[in-house]
């Protein structure tokens, strides 16, 4: 007997997709080497809690999150298919976890995020003029 999967609703199911989904980056091989790179071995506790108080924040409008995300990832040396594995990750993620209109409001932010960096990512390499700007 299949059970109903719940929507996301609390801090708490926030917690269970990103350590789940970034359980998968560190072994993915695709977007798992940019993040070793940045964190390796060192402060993983700390990203998670700012990706918990991050995704807090865009889903429930807690004013859990303080900081600028896009700066960054802005000398990342991160592309198009780089995106492409994070939003197929997270929302693959998701997807296990959740189903409702939170879980589909994950997957929705995450592909126009990834969309605005990518091409914020574009422009700057192309103009490097604007790089003091972010």
């Amino acid at each position: 007997m299949m059970t109903e999967k719940p929507d996301i609703s609390t801090k708490d199911d926030v917690k269970v997709f990103v350590n789940a989904f970034y359980d998968q980056v560190k072994i993915d091989t695709t977007i798992g080497p940019v993040f070793a790179a940045v964190i390796g071995d060192g402060p993983w506790d700390v990203h998670l809690e700012r990706m918990y108080s991050f995704w807090n924040t865009v889903l429930f409008g807690v004013k859990d999150y303080q900081g600028n995300p896009f700066s960054k990832h802005a000398d990342l040396p991160i592309q198009a298919p780089h995106f492409a594995q994070w939003i197929s990750l997270l929302s693959e993620t998701v997807d296990h976890y959740y189903a409702g209109p939170k879980a589909e409001e994950v997957k929705k932010r995450a592909r126009s995020m990834g969309a605005v960096f990518e091409s914020k990512l574009t422009h700057l390499r192309q103009n490097p003029q604007y790089k003091n700007i972010m």
